[in-house]
């Protein structure tokens, strides 16, 4: 496969440090946190033409901010909002045209959170069409392009976030997962990324308003720290006394963990040869440190994506009737993607169902956790095969094709929202082509402390490929083997 990376990694007041390396260098004087601000901005207008992450820019106002004495953990460190959250200032545009967003008086909560450690953004970064697919690409528009390989999708919904910290752009990111969301593009573009517990993070309005709540936000990162340092910062601004407080995890556990490995698909579709492999290896390394690893299965119907996705059709549906209270203006909905045109048919064909689905859904969160009673942690894949190639999930084809490319590749990963419980992704392997294939790590509600320790470890033990390092030759996964042979 020929190299089409792309990447801004350069020696500029940036480096290629984390969020909490370069906030450390600002700290210490070595860098002001303008000249930061200037190195992202930079490396926007650098790789952005390519890569199309932004939604819109707001690098005036970013340098402006970089000029100001920045306080908190993250202070001055260079961020982009997803651009289906509020920020003040700026439209919000949910990734699509069919309607005109008006700047918003005020940023969401979550984003709130961010800022008020000091981070400081440079934009709004692009989502699908209300985030209703994994990738984002566009009947009109360019797609956002994976900077490990620009043939490639760079995941979604949050791609946008995923391809300016992939590439070096910022070093965070902010993101927001409601089926996978955070999480398969970061196994997308070789990053971090942490679904929360349902609860576990300050909520805006429209997560509430969910007749089940499936969306959470959070960030995308490229190291652990990063991912565990929001995640105390979060805690430390707001933290809900119903679930086990995550408090500052710096590091790795002493406590071996029960780990059950989910290799094959809880739908029945097929998992690709490497993924099962990266599996493996990731199941064989746990073992390696100590941890006693088993076979594991999830007691959940096979058909549990069709009602998730009818209830992806109950939502979009919701916002479509909603759209001036929601967005501030109505729809033109035949500027409307087809595949959201799709869910909402979809979903109008089946309204009556909709009592049933809801309680089905409700008995997959309680069958999903019931899991936690057997393991402390779940290894499975993030998805079923490796990161497709632009074109494959594209909403530019038949309705149904899409779904069924859709339901056969994002087979994993809902099962947490569904549920409520965290997951983290982490990307400890590469394909044979050299793209990123990660491991994704699921707990029990509120057991968030267990997955990060576990993520240091691993980080360490085995850390992951960098894109800005020299293309090697990517030795093959051992075959696939039984965890109890």
């Amino acid at each position: 496969m020929e190299n089409k990376r792309v990447h801004t990694f350069k020696d500029d007041a940036l480096g290629d440090l984390d969020a909490s390396g370069v906030a450390a260098r600002i700290a210490s004087g070595e860098v002001t946190a303008r000249e930061v601000v200037e190195a992202s901005v930079a490396r926007a207008r650098e790789a952005d033409a390519t890569l199309r992450g932004l939604a819109c820019e707001d690098f005036d106002r970013a340098l402006s901010a970089g000029d100001n004495v920045r306080t908190g953990a993250f202070g001055g460190v260079p961020t982009a909002i997803k651009d289906n959250t509020a920020m003040a200032g700026l439209p919000t545009q949910f990734g699509s045209t069919s309607f005109r967003a008006a700047p918003d008086s005020a940023s969401g909560q979550f984003v709130g959170q961010m800022l008020r450690t000091g981070m400081i953004p440079i934009g709004k970064t692009r989502l699908p069409e209300f985030a209703f697919n994994v990738t984002c690409e566009y009947s009109q528009g360019d797609p956002v392009r994976n900077p490990w390989h620009t043939d490639h999708s760079a995941g979604g919904s949050s791609g946008g976030a995923a391809a300016l910290v992939a590439s070096g752009v910022v070093p965070i990111a902010h993101a927001t997962d409601a089926g996978g969301s955070i999480r398969i593009p970061a196994a997308a573009c070789g990053l971090v990324g942490l679904k929360a517990s349902r609860g576990r993070l300050v909520e805006d309005i429209s997560e509430k308003a969910m007749p089940l709540r499936i969306a959470v936000q959070g960030v995308l990162t490229r190291s652990v720290r990063d991912t565990a340092r929001m995640m105390f910062e979060a805690e430390r601004d707001y933290r809900n006394p119903r679930l086990r407080p995550v408090c500052d995890v710096a590091g790795s556990s002493r406590t071996r963990l029960r780990v059950g490995v989910l290799a094959a698909s809880p739908t029945s579709s097929p998992v690709d040869a490497e993924t099962q492999r990266s599996v493996r290896a990731t199941a064989d390394l746990l073992e390696s440190l100590g941890h006693h690893v088993t076979e594991a299965t999830v007691p959940v119907r096979t058909d549990f994506m069709r009602d998730y996705l009818l209830y992806l059709g109950l939502l979009m549906t919701s916002i479509r009737s909603t759209a001036k209270q929601i967005v501030g203006s109505a729809l033109d909905k035949a500027q409307l993607e087809a595949t959201t045109r799709g869910i909402c048919d979809e979903f109008r064909r089946t309204v009556v169902r909709t009592p049933i689905v809801l309680h089905r859904l409700q008995q997959v969160q309680k069958r999903f956790r019931s899991t936690f009673d057997h393991f402390d942690v779940l290894l499975s894949p993030v998805v079923a095969h490796s990161t497709p190639v632009l074109g494959h999930l594209s909403p530019d084809q038949p309705f149904d094709s899409w779904m069924e490319r859709l339901t056969a590749f994002d087979c994993f990963a809902p099962l947490n929202n569904i549920s409520g419980t965290p997951a983290i992704t982490l990307p400890l392997h590469r394909t044979r082509s050299g793209l990123p294939l990660a491991s994704h790590l699921s707990a029990n509600i509120g057991d968030e402390r267990t997955l990060l320790e576990l993520a240091f470890e691993i980080e360490e033990a085995a850390p992951w490929a960098r894109i800005d390092a020299k293309p090697q030759p990517v030795p093959s996964l051992d075959p696939i083997r039984n965890i109890n042979a």
